[in-house]
């Protein structure tokens, strides 16, 4: 009798998960290197991925990078009726914005725009909204409204409507983004829409996990839970590290064929969904690519052989005492103009390279991150 009792409780929880298809579109660093923009790209859009990550008395604005090779988008709808967006689902950000048809700056002017007025349910919010990015700003007002995200209601969720945006989010492949760290971390001071969720009943555990695939589609968001079908093996959970905030965790080493080049005193990474590559300090993301023999740029990429990546080795993550081994063909990009690794400057970050090797599931009520084998 219990053992149905388990079987029928597995069954409610795996219904009442929400599934939401994430496609991986074009990045805005491949569609300019199609069109051999790549350098002027780099030249004027500096680059920091730990700009978001800054806490808020070290900054008077808000600063923010976006990366520009992050893919994965998937399809929200706000208001009644619902208006769609594709949006950048960010672990490493709280909060939820979408351009406005306010929205003056010719940037918007290819993404989808949302039109309150045309909502039965919004409501204007008195707070301003403003992300200063390292490239340029989005900035607008606030305003509250229903959110349709897979098949059911997420209501009076705080949203960013934004007015005036930097040129350089108009060749992003998304219309907005969806934060997903927790609210204290929210520049509108609003309540993030997995908090929303949990304290509505909509989702029948407070977590969620992400598979993203190396295809086109296949990849998925899924709130309320895992999908087992997505991994092999167990999830093997971690901790948060110091701050709870964000999704931080500790690094105790990472290895080379038994060989420690990088963390040897252990780091602390954030795992970002909003981050296409592996972040680390600068020394040992050369030491890194110097196992590799990669060869890196003026602006930190490192190049690779594009014949020889069989013979890279495994790249092994020891984290609270599991070992993650990231093969060369996880961590080699390869594009039309060939081949480099996965691993750039910066604070350490886990991103998309590290997020397709393996299933990432956040646990928000316990505050753990845990990874599996992707299948």
């Amino acid at each position: 009798m219990k053992s149905a009792w388990i079987v029928l409780s597995f069954l409610v929880v795996c219904q009442g998960l929400l599934r939401i298809p994430l496609i991986r579109r074009r990045s805005v660093g491949q569609l300019v290197e199609e069109k051999g923009l790549s350098d002027e790209l780099r030249r004027k859009f500096s680059y920091n991925p730990a700009a978001k990550f800054l806490f808020r008395k070290e900054r008077s604005e808000v600063p923010m990078t976006f990366d520009p090779d992050t893919t994965y988008s998937g399809v929200i709808g706000i208001g009644t009726p619902p208006q769609f967006f594709k949006v950048l689902f960010d672990t490493g950000s709280s909060d939820l914005w979408v351009p406005s048809v306010r929205c003056t700056s010719s940037s918007c002017a290819g993404h989808l725009k949302f039109n309150s007025s045309a909502s039965s349910t919004f409501q204007a919010g008195s707070k301003p909204f403003k992300i200063l990015y390292n490239s340029g700003f989005a900035s607008g007002s606030t305003g509250y409204d229903t959110i349709k995200i897979s098949d059911l209601y997420v209501e009076h969720q705080m949203f960013g409507l934004t007015e005036a945006e930097a040129i350089f989010l108009d060749s992003v492949p998304w219309d907005g983004v969806v934060g997903l760290a927790f609210s204290n971390v929210s520049l509108d001071g609003g309540i993030n829409i997995l908090d929303n969720m949990w304290n509505q009943g909509i989702i029948p555990q407070n977590m969620f996990s992400m598979y993203l695939s190396s295809s086109v589609e296949g990849s998925e968001l899924i709130l309320g839970g895992t999908d087992s079908s997505y991994y092999t093996g167990s999830i093997k959970w971690i901790p948060l590290y110091h701050a709870t905030n964000l999704w931080n965790i500790r690094i105790q080493s990472i290895t080379i064929n038994g060989n420690t080049v990088a963390c040897a005193g252990s780091c602390e990474a954030m795992v970002d969904s909003g981050t296409s590559v592996i972040i680390g300090s600068g020394d040992e993301i050369s030491n890194i690519n110097g196992w590799l023999g990669a060869i890196p740029d003026q602006y930190g990429t490192a190049a690779v052989s594009c014949f020889n990546t069989h013979l890279l080795p495994d790249i092994v993550f020891n984290i609270n005492g599991y070992s993650f081994s990231l093969p060369p063909t996880a961590y080699v990009i390869k594009s039309w103009s060939g081949c480099t690794t996965g691993f750039a400057p910066g604070p350490w970050i886990l991103g998309e390279v590290f997020m397709r090797q393996f299933y990432t599931a956040f646990d928000v009520g316990n505050k753990l991150v845990g990874f599996a084998q992707a299948a």
